[in-house]
């Protein structure tokens, strides 16, 4: 089998319905699973081997461009490859999330070329804003305005938002951003209809957070919760919905992921890892396709919308 294939907006590609998200090769320094450069590179060729062809990352996330630059420079014309401005570019190791950002027209400028040198690339597919900044935060950094310097030089191919509440809704009316990445998952729904306002404007929306955001697993949602949600509120929303019923021989993992393909507007769900054994398990799973329409509706009946 293979793996379903969408349109990316309007953009003239067509991504994976599974794609990669390099969060997870960030490295211990950065709080990070451990993870040596050889696990590094087999990991990411089995990716592209297995037709994964999206690949998002940032500067944030630690070793992830060096890793793939150094491990996938040969191929890069197999993938669409994602990354995000505003990141400061010396992040200290001991620094915690939410890291600061600065979207000012130098920052984005040299975050850019940082990461082009990282990736060994000439360019990206998709430059990110990340972390949902406002529009008056943007117009007076001149973040847009920087964003569409770099296209017109070749760097970068397409404008994107990794954007959430409260800002979404500004970002999408504002017309500039070809993709959008967004949360979502069984168990995080408040951007639903976000997602479908997105699309409908012809923007490619790749979905973060549909597996580690809505899967009952110990260690990524019971004991931490999503962000956005409270401590225990994800095991209450999967309590309240009621759906073991549902999963007919399904794990958690795989009704979850299969939910999040189920909506209409995704062209892509962000999964990371950093063991193969975990990124072929994930594969098999979109390998399926979204739940049965019906299935999909009775789920979304049963679970909290927010």
């Amino acid at each position: 089998m293979a793996i379903p294939t969408r349109p990316l907006g309007s953009t003239g590609y067509d991504v994976t319905i599974l794609s990669y998200g390099a969060m997870e090769l960030r490295g211990s320094g950065h709080r990070g699973p451990e993870l040596d450069d050889a696990q590094a590179g087999r990991l990411l060729n089995t990716l592209l081997d297995s037709g994964i062809n999206l690949i998002d990352t940032s500067i944030d996330y630690g070793r992830s461009e060096e890793l793939i630059g150094r491990h996938l420079e040969s191929r890069r014309d197999e993938y669409f490859l994602a990354s995000k401005c505003g990141c400061m570019l010396d992040l200290p190791h001991d620094a915690t999330p939410p890291y600061p950002h600065d979207w000012s027209r130098s920052n984005i400028r040299a975050g850019i070329e940082q990461s082009l040198r990282r990736l060994r690339t000439d360019h990206l597919d998709l430059l990110q804003v990340h972390l949902s900044p406002t529009r008056a935060q943007m117009e007076e950094d001149g973040t847009i305005e920087e964003m569409i310097a770099l296209r017109e030089e070749g760097k970068v191919r397409f404008l994107g938002m990794s954007g959430l509440l409260p800002n979404l809704p500004e970002h999408i009316e504002m017309d500039v951003f070809e993709v959008f990445q967004i949360p979502y998952s069984a168990l995080q729904r408040e951007h639903e209809g976000l997602i479908t306002q997105a699309a409908e404007k012809g923007a490619g929306v790749l979905v973060r957070g549909g597996v580690a955001r809505g899967a009952p697993s110990v260690d990524k949602n019971w004991t931490v919760p999503p962000i956005g949600l409270g401590e225990g509120e994800a095991r209450r929303r999967w309590d309240e919905g009621s759906i073991e019923d549902l999963l007919d021989g399904m794990s958690a993992m795989e009704f979850t992921l299969r939910f999040t393909l189920g909506h209409p507007g995704l062209s892509t769900t962000i999964v990371g890892t950093s063991k193969v054994e975990h990124l072929e398990a994930n594969i098999a799973v979109a390998e399926k396709g979204p739940l049965p329409p019906d299935l999909y509706a009775e789920a979304k009946r049963r679970l909290p919308a927010g």
